[in-house]
């Protein structure tokens, strides 16, 4: 926190991960407990956006930003920066069932699931497809085809690492148009090659090199638009002796300092 100059705004305690007796076809697994603890989640930072400080929020997987797009989402009109190694746009739609939440968290933002994830206090979706950008998935995406029908915004991970500030820019003039009130950063770190982070739950060749997300991260943040990030995927069990985290922690510090 020292490296930012951040303040500890505490914890908001995640319930329980219980899949219970989940068999394929009952939808998102836990979806209950996440819908309650994205309204708490969205009750804080909501607070923090209120207070017109710039949010950090760390912690588990992609299905964290369904908080920070809800409280946003209350307040007026927002979009998303999605950077991740893979689209996370799966659905009942283009695939044989959903199940995790992190794979689906840009499909559900987006008004695309069940409405118990998608239509929380009727303010989905709490992000549209046009206010929306996904850049870092690879050549083998899935789901690009339901990317690219929405007209998400999209660079793959190798265009991003052909010219990083160039993605950076065209990121900033769509997001940065008078209509939008302001814009979130979700960061899934397997944005990243698998070589220099392996510490994920599903690590892949192809991706950037850290010099490229601190690249693509500054001029993001730097933004005046931009009012927080989220960061998640990291598994310190994977990274014993603290090394993936330590290169993480000097690029987002980087990037955060500007």
């Amino acid at each position: 926190m020292k490296r930012i100059g951040a303040e500890d705004s505490g914890v908001v305690t995640p319930p329980r991960y219980d899949r219970g007796d989940w068999k394929a076809g009952d939808g998102v697994f836990n979806a209950v407990a996440m819908a309650e603890y994205s309204r708490r989640l969205a009750d804080r930072v909501g607070m923090l956006v209120d207070e017109d400080k710039f949010v950090v929020l760390l912690g588990g997987e992609c299905s964290n930003l369904l908080g920070p797009a809800l409280a946003l989402k209350r307040r007026g009109r927002y979009g998303v920066v999605y950077l991740d190694g893979h689209s996370d746009m799966r659905t009942v739609d283009n695939d044989e069932y959903v199940g995790a939440a992190g794979g689906e968290a840009l499909a559900l933002v987006t008004g695309r699931g069940q409405v118990d994830l998608t239509d929380l206090e009727r303010l989905g979706p709490y992000v549209r497809d046009e206010d929306a950008a996904m850049l870092g998935y690879r050549e083998d995406e899935a789901y690009l085809e339901t990317l690219r029908e929405a007209g998400i915004l999209e660079r793959s991970a190798l265009e991003v690492m052909k010219d990083a500030t160039k993605a950076a820019a065209d990121v900033l003039k769509h997001l940065e148009r008078g209509e939008l009130d302001g814009f979130w950063v979700h960061l899934d770190v397997d944005i990243l090659d698998s070589e220099v982070m392996p510490a994920v739950d599903s690590p892949d060749p192809g991706g950037l090199q850290h010099e490229h997300l601190l690249s693509l991260l500054k001029p993001l943040l730097k933004s005046p638009k931009c009012v927080g990030l989220d960061v998640g995927i990291f598994d310190p069990d994977l990274d014993p002796d603290g090394r993936y985290a330590a290169e993480l922690t000097d690029t987002l510090v980087a990037a955060l300092n500007g």
